[in-house]
């Protein structure tokens, strides 16, 4: 549960918009308190755009664990996280993902946490159910709880499981973003973020107000990656309201359920502390696959550059001119901006906007530069 997970009572149990415009499909922006499969039974179909759930662990706990001092540990021991057996658990874990699958749209994705006590048999049902995997992820804690009683390795990691609805899914990813909030690199499937602790920490008399409270960060990352503008985000075990919080701060809409008046009562207070984004751009990263496709040649029509020109690497290693049609000549090959250059490098392909380089003032300037002065124009 959303670092916020429910009780078995609450055992879980449209068109896109601004989040809270009023509209055909769910009231957005809402926490519902009950069961979370009876409340999703009430909500239209095929009505939301992602589903991030935080279910029960069912850690399956024999007794209280101490630390080396004899101080109790600080753990999950609710009764929402305890059932009778396997089977139990397995019927539960079913009926919330089928509720769940029918309030998906159709392109939407799924995002479902949990530790080996659950993940596996979280992750085949997922399949029997005809969710389509895309990728495991781990979440790899930067500060775990260490293993007082040393006898396994230290508990440093969950896994999320992200899915699409089938498997010819048109599903949402948003791989820029995610590029460049790894600083330009491609996102990896294993993600290092600490713990929820410090402010963030939702309190009450003194002691952690959710034993899992998950991380905003975490969050982000999972929203960020796989919904847009205005989408909806339905986490059926909302706790103290991680999701919803996180969704408003990027412009999103959300949709909670959860079973503990109090944990909601806590959420309902952290989200209403927050402010919606003023200016909604900047929540969007414009996937470069979507900008207008511009021909080396036009470079050349618009006289950014001419013909005669000369080209070369970053490391001034391979020359080649440029021609008027907007094609380079090598010493021995003459072809597009891609051919020339995997010719000149020996390799099967090249991307030529960012191997090219021309001469501005002394300094090699790449030719993506021109690229991005012709789309602004258009845009």
């Amino acid at each position: 549960m959303n670092g916020d997970k429910h009780p078995k009572a609450g055992r879980t149990r449209a068109p896109k918009r601004a989040p809270g415009a009023a509209g055909d499909g769910p009231p957005v922006n809402d926490i519902h308190i009950g069961d979370a499969v009876e409340v999703m039974g009430r909500l239209p179909a095929l009505s939301v755009d992602m589903v991030f759930a935080d279910p029960p662990y069912n850690l399956q706990l024999k007794s209280e664990l101490r630390r080396p001092n004899n101080s109790v540990v600080d753990g999950v021991t609710e009764r929402w996280d305890q059932f009778a057996s396997f089977a139990d658990y397995d019927r539960f874990t079913r009926e919330w993902l089928e509720a769940a699958k029918r309030l998906l749209k159709d392109d939407g994705t799924l995002w479902v946490i949990g530790t080996y006590h659950n993940i596996y048999r979280i992750g085949a049902i997922l399949q029997e159910l005809g969710f389509w995997v895309l990728n495991d992820v781990i979440w790899r804690k930067s500060n775990p709880m260490p293993n007082f009683k040393g006898r396994r390795f230290t508990n440093a990691h969950e896994t999320l499981i992200w899915c699409a609805k089938s498997p010819d899914a048109r599903y949402r990813f948003n791989y820029d973003a995610m590029k460049a909030l790894n600083d330009d690199l491609q996102m990896r499937s294993d993600w290092l973020l600490p713990l929820c602790s410090g402010p963030e920490r939702l309190r009450r008399n003194g002691a952690k107000a959710h034993p899992t409270q998950k991380p905003e960060a975490l969050l982000h990352r999972v929203i960020l990656a796989s919904t847009g503008i205005g989408d909806i985000v339905l986490d059926p075990f909302f706790g103290t309201g991680t999701t919803g919080a996180v969704a408003k701060k990027l412009g999103r809409g959300f949709i909670g359920i959860e079973a503990d008046p109090d944990y909601v009562a806590l959420a309902k207070k952290r989200i209403g502390a927050i402010k919606h984004p003023e200016d909604l751009d900047l929540m969007v990263t414009p996937s470069k696959r979507a900008e207008p496709r511009i021909p080396f040649g036009w470079v050349v029509e618009q006289g950014l550059l001419e013909a005669g020109d000369v080209l070369f690497d970053s490391r001034r290693r391979w020359h080649a001119k440029v021609r008027a049609d907007g094609t380079l000549v090598s010493a021995d090959c003459t072809g597009s901006i891609h051919k020339v250059g995997a010719h000149v490098q020996g390799a099967p392909a090249c991307n030529g906007w960012t191997f090219w380089h021309f001469d501005a003032e002394g300094e090699p300037v790449s030719i993506d530069v021109l690229r991005q002065k012709l789309r602004a124009g258009l845009t």
